[in-house]
C-alpha cells in the first residue's frame, strides 16, 4: 500500500468540503443510512439501557451481582464478536433465521445492522447510567420518600439529579456504534446502495487506494460525531462546568 502525502490529505479535506456543499447523492445516501441505523440503534439502547441501569443502581435483589458482572463484560465485548454472534443467529441455518418470521431481520439489511449496534451500545448505556445513579447522594432518595413520593417519582428524581451521567451514557453508546466497523461489515455486507455506511465505505475506499474520498468520508464522520454530541449536550440544558 502506497503512502499518503500532505497533498493528498489537503485534497481530501477540499473534497470533503466539496462533497458536503454539493450534496453528492452517493455520499448523502451513505450519511443518511449511517445516521438512521445508528440513531435507531441508540434509541433502542436508551429505551432499554437507561431503565435497566436505573434499576440496578437503585435496587438490590438476588442475582444483582451476576447481572452487573454480565453488564460490565458486555461493555468491553469486541464489536466484531457481537457481529459474528448476530450473523450466526440470523443466518438461514441459525436459531432465529431458520424461523423465517417477518419480524426477525435478515442478514445484509439495515435491520440486521441495527440489531448488532443495539447490542454493542446497550451495555454502555446501562452501565454508565447505573454508575451515575449510584453516584447520587443516598440522602436525596430518603428525603424524597419522606415527602411521600412514589417509587416512580423517586426514580425520576434520581435520574434528573444524575442527568449529566445519563447524557454521558447516551453519548458513550453513540460513540461506540457510529465509528464501529467489524459488526456492521459482517451483518450488513457493505452493499452499495443498501448497507454501505461511513465506516465501511472508508475501509473500502482505503483498500482501493482512493485516499481522497476516504479522507473526505472521514472528515464527514468526525463532523457528524461532533455535531451530534454537541446537540446532546445542548439538549441536556447545562454544561459540565456548571
Amino acid at each position: 500500500m502506497r503512502s499518503v502525502d500532505i497533498d493528498e490529505i489537503l485534497r481530501g479535506l477540499i473534497q470533503a468540503g466539496h462533497l458536503i456543499l454539493t450534496r453528492d447523492p452517493a455520499v448523502m445516501e451513505i450519511v443518511f443510512l449511517s445516521l438512521r441505523v445508528s440513531g435507531i440503534a441508540l434509541l433502542f439502547s436508551t429505551l432499554i439501557g437507561v431503565p435497566l441501569g436505573a434499576t440496578l443502581g437503585l435496587s438490590y435483589f438476588v442475582g444483582r451481582r451476576l447481572v452487573v458482572a454480565l453488564l460490565y463484560t458486555g461493555m468491553g465485548f469486541p464489536p466484531v464478536v457481537v457481529g459474528l454472534f448476530v450473523y450466526l443467529m440470523l443466518s438461514r441455518s441459525g436459531p432465529l433465521g431458520s424461523l423465517a418470521w417477518s419480524t426477525i431481520p435478515s442478514l445484509f439489511t439495515p435491520a440486521a445492522m441495527i440489531a448488532a449496534q443495539s447490542i454493542i451500545s446497550f451495555p454502555l448505556v446501562a452501565g454508565f447510567t447505573m454508575a451515575a445513579v449510584m453516584g447520587v447522594d443516598p440522602q436525596l432518595r430518603q428525603q424524597v420518600r419522606a415527602l411521600g413520593a412514589t417509587r416512580w417519582q423517586t426514580t425520576w428524581t434520581i435520574l434528573t439529579e444524575a442527568r449529566v451521567g445519563v447524557v454521558v451514557s447516551v453519548i458513550a453508546g453513540f460513540g461506540s456504534i457510529i465509528s464501529e466497523v467489524g459488526a456492521v461489515m459482517l451483518v450488513g455486507g457493505n452493499i452499495e446502495g443498501r448497507t454501505r455506511m461511513l465506516t465501511t465505505a472508508i475501509v473500502l475506499e482505503t483498500r482501493k487506494g482512493n485516499f481522497d474520498l476516504a479522507l473526505a468520508l472521514g472528515v464527514i464522520l468526525l463532523a457528524l460525531s461532533f455535531l451530534i454530541n454537541l446537540a446532546m449536550l445542548y439538549l441536556q440544558g447545562r454544561t459540565f462546568e456548571q
